[in-house]
């Protein structure tokens, strides 16, 4: 895979996490419209109670359309701080909870206010927890068409999500509620650490 065009996303599922390692470059699409309801300001988790959706509260503006990279995240209601109880919750007895606790730890503690900035912190964060070396870019102008990219924006999609076969790998509340397949790549990192790249890279993510 060579250059693919993507969307940032909060903590990105695994669909989006294997085309990123896989790509040789990833382009993040910088001058798109800020839609409701996709992976942009959510991500899922897997709770004691099954699939848990984190959201990043933002703040709504008067106009009909909005630029994602102009988004403001509304902290009146201490959204990190309830984030990382969930998570805590749903992983603490996971195998790499704790080994990757303190790096991850400051994404919840320090004031966050532009949503795309703070969606591609979490991702280098990620990547430097599983020492991997993206080769980033940023979009100049929205295409609608791009000819020289893999159009990957598809998957910022979080109600019209395409089915993929993912292998299954432990997760904590399996025996509960069996595998749940494509949640945030924090589920993976938790339960797999560094085998996470191996897993990542063995997955198919077709266009």
């Amino acid at each position: 895979m060579s250059d693919i065009l993507i969307h940032p996303t909060y903590f990105p599922n695994i669909a989006h996490f294997s085309a990123m390692v896989q790509a040789d470059s990833v382009t993040f699409e910088w001058d798109d419209n800020f839609q409701k309801q996709t992976y942009r300001n959510r991500c899922y988790v897997y709770g004691a109670n099954g699939k848990l959706s984190l959201n990043i509260p933002v703040i709504h503006t008067q106009k009909d359309r909005q630029k994602y990279r102009t988004v403001q995240i509304q902290n009146a209601e201490k959204w990190q701080s309830n984030h990382w109880k969930s998570l805590e919750s749903a992983y603490r007895t996971s195998p790499y909870f704790e080994f990757y606790e303190d790096e991850l730890k400051f994404l919840f503690e320090t004031p966050a206010d532009n949503l795309y900035d703070f969606n591609l912190l979490c991702i280098e964060t990620i990547c430097d927890c599983l020492q991997i070396d993206l080769q980033t870019h940023k979009s100049e102008t929205y295409v609608k068409d791009p000819k020289d990219k893999a159009d990957y924006r598809f998957l910022v999609n979080a109600k019209q999500e395409k089915h993929i076969p993912f292998n299954s790998y432990i997760q904590v509340f399996a025996d509960k509620h069996g595998f749940i397949g494509n949640l945030s790549i924090l589920d993976l990192l938790f339960n797999e650490g560094p085998n996470s790249i191996n897993y990542l890279e063995s997955q198919t993510i077709a266009i």
